[in-house]
């Protein structure tokens, strides 16, 4: 499985997570989070408008990356929306800011908006952040089919805001399961159970 880092150069000693001989079972997750059949205008009450972007390349494989913040969080990008802005349109833009990649079509899309709950600790750090006071993310989720190289990939985005990331790698959806946040599976395991007939 590749790997690249923030940096350019390739990476030196660096071991991926060993992943168990059986992958997890998605139905084995919790399913701690909200469905929300809400219009696209109106995401549940005191949580912050999000979109999250699942971008898969032609092995079938997602893109995912760690933080720079917490190292050992990874996760496939995202990002808030906007005042007044459409949810397809911020996660083109969020791609574009976070990854650097513009080669990319919105093959799908949940039809639905998904809520998590930050961690008490997560939620405090975020608030200050951003002088809010957000219970966690309602996200609007896209499926994205890279159409570039890898090559294109470059965790600096187009330097139009601080980098997020500091390595990255195409998982399987299992591997990604496994390598995310546990208050982020729910959503991670029913965004990737919508496009399984595409991955």
């Amino acid at each position: 499985m590749a790997l690249c880092r923030l940096v350019q150069s390739p990476p030196t000693n660096f071991h991926f997570r060993k992943y168990p001989s059986k992958f997890l079972k998605f139905s084995s997750l919790s399913l701690a989070f909200r469905y929300c059949h809400s219009s696209m205008d109106s995401p549940p009450e005191g949580y912050r408008r999000n979109v999250g972007i699942c971008l898969m390349n032609n092995d079938k494989k997602i893109f995912a990356a760690s933080r720079l913040d917490i190292p050992d969080a990874w996760q496939m990008p995202q990002g808030g929306i906007d005042e007044g802005e459409d949810p397809r349109n911020a996660a083109i833009r969020e791609l574009r800011e976070e990854t650097g990649v513009t080669s990319a079509e919105v093959i799908a899309e949940v039809p639905y908006w998904l809520t998590y709950d930050f961690p008490p600790k997560v939620r405090e750090k975020l608030n200050i952040q951003w002088g809010s006071d957000w219970k966690g993310q309602a996200q609007k989720w896209f499926l994205f089919k890279f159409t570039g190289q890898d090559q294109e990939i470059n965790l600096l985005g187009d330097g139009s805001e601080k980098p997020e990331f500091g390595e990255w790698s195409w998982v399987t959806p299992e591997q990604l399961i496994d390598l995310t946040v546990e208050f982020k599976k729910p959503v991670y395991k029913e965004v990737l159970s919508v496009f399984a007939p595409h991955l």
